[in-house]
């Protein structure tokens, strides 16, 4: 059985249909990306695996365990970097750690150990006697990567986990998360607005407006694109949608705010739609097919024109559970 299992599921909240007959495996060792505009879904299907909302229908399993039914052992499967910080600044790293390790009834005589060989994976160790707030953004992200890893758990949640970071710090810690399947024998489940980043994952899902519209490895997903991607401005998008689809039989798209063209030959495209368009053309621009791109089609939306979203509306939810048990 896949480390998760997720079965026509169904959540609605009265007339509002948030999932709609999602299903979608999750092998055992891999790094599963979910992405989504903001209200497809992503947060409902995310707090119904973190066993903190019930389905309307279906089933979603964690490691083997019904993540309705045994909702306990489902949350000792699972750990979870929330998108804000949750690190107790005020504490030092290996305090921080320590506490994670108590409050998952990690055996005492094992926690020490447990939190040394975190702290060593993030490249922290030297540091785990100095407070939190001397941190830099980079070092609370990792700090926080290893304090998800302290009570072993099967499947890691990563809300948009490099969000906020410099461009070396965001390298070094994919350097860390990347490592973790093979070195802590621990499935990935992460939301990301980088679509570079989306790049690492072994197989993506799409969902928008509560269904799964794409669903398959990066490169499977580019070939939705079916070729190179022009982007197009002009003075009156509409009305040269309707010249390039009357002279060169090619469909475009009005979306972000510019003319979206996919096509086999881009290159030999260009010309044809800047003597068609003539002084009507804005600007132009050509490349091979991104993520971005196939969200755009998909979607109508650029990932990057999103609000950050994810599991920031089911921290409150897992503080209050950690305070009753």
């Amino acid at each position: 059985m896949p480390i998760i299992r997720v079965e026509n599921l169904v959540k609605k909240f009265g007339n509002i249909t948030a999932v709609d007959d999602v299903s979608f495996d999750v092998e055992e060792g891999a790094i599963f990306g979910f992405l989504g505009p903001n209200g497809a879904g992503k947060t409902t299907t995310i707090s119904i695996l973190c066993a903190l909302l019930s389905p309307t229908s279906g089933r979603a399993f964690i490691n083997g365990h019904d993540c309705i039914r045994e909702s306990a052992a489902v949350r000792k499967s699972i750990g979870i970097v929330f998108q804000d910080t949750t690190l107790d600044k005020d504490l030092t790293a290996e305090e921080n750690l320590l506490f994670h390790a108590y409050l998952y009834n990690v055996e005492k005589s094992e926690r020490q150990k447990r939190v040394d060989d975190a702290l060593k994976f993030v490249d922290l160790f030297n540091r785990k006697n100095d407070l939190v707030k001397k941190f830099s953004g980079g070092m609370k992200r990792r700090l926080e990567v290893a304090r998800g890893l302290i009570h072993r758990p099967k499947v890691l949640f990563l809300d948009e986990p490099t969000l906020g970071l410099d461009p070396q710090s965001r390298t070094n810690l994919w350097e860390f998360i990347s490592e973790l399947p093979k070195r802590h024998d621990v499935t990935i489940f992460m939301t990301t607005h980088y679509m570079e980043e989306a790049e690492v994952c072994d197989n993506i899902a799409i969902i928008d407006n509560g269904k799964i519209i794409a669903e398959g490895s990066p490169d499977k997903l580019k070939k939705i694109i079916g070729g190179d991607v022009i982007y197009l401005k002009t003075k009156d998008d509409i009305k040269a949608k309707d010249e390039i689809k009357q002279a060169l039989g090619l469909d475009a798209s009005i979306k972000g705010g510019e003319l979206f063209i996919s096509t086999i030959r881009g290159d030999a495209c260009i010309p044809e739609i800047i003597r068609i368009l003539g002084e009507s053309v804005l600007s132009v621009r050509l490349q091979r097919p991104t993520l971005n791109d196939v969200f755009l089609k998909l979607t109508g939306k650029a990932i990057r024109e999103e609000e950050a979203s994810g599991m920031g509306a089911i921290k409150e939810d897992v503080r209050t559970y950690m305070r009753r048990h």
